[in-house]
């Protein structure tokens, strides 16, 4: 089992656990967990509309490939610590990780 810990937009917290081997992003997850995510993009790295910022855990996730970090070129509040949720795969580098939701809402 795979855990982590999403933040919504008004700071409450909410543990995940899910069996490795599902094939899911993060931007997945979190819809399916009722999340106000838009993901308009569907995926592709195209919106930004499932930025979060990575509060704990960077350090263990896969680095940006080169569409996600122009993407996040284009945020004015994108920092060191955002990823694009749909860039991310449900795996261990997720383990212990805490992501707060910055992107749009629907």
């Amino acid at each position: 089992m795979i855990q982590f810990t999403i933040e919504d937009r008004d700071g409450e917290r909410q543990t995940l656990e899910l069996p490795e081997g599902i094939n899911l992003s993060l931007m997945e997850v979190m819809k399916a967990s009722d999340y106000s995510v838009l993901a308009t993009c569907g995926g592709m790295a195209l919106c930004a509309t499932c930025h979060v910022q990575v509060l704990e855990g960077l350090d263990r996730l896969p680095p940006a490939q080169d569409a996600e970090l122009d993407m996040l070129d284009t945020l004015p509040d994108a920092n060191f610590d955002s990823r694009l949720a749909c860039q991310l795969r449900l795996n261990e580098s997720l383990e212990g990780g805490i992501f707060r939701i910055r992107g749009e809402e629907q």
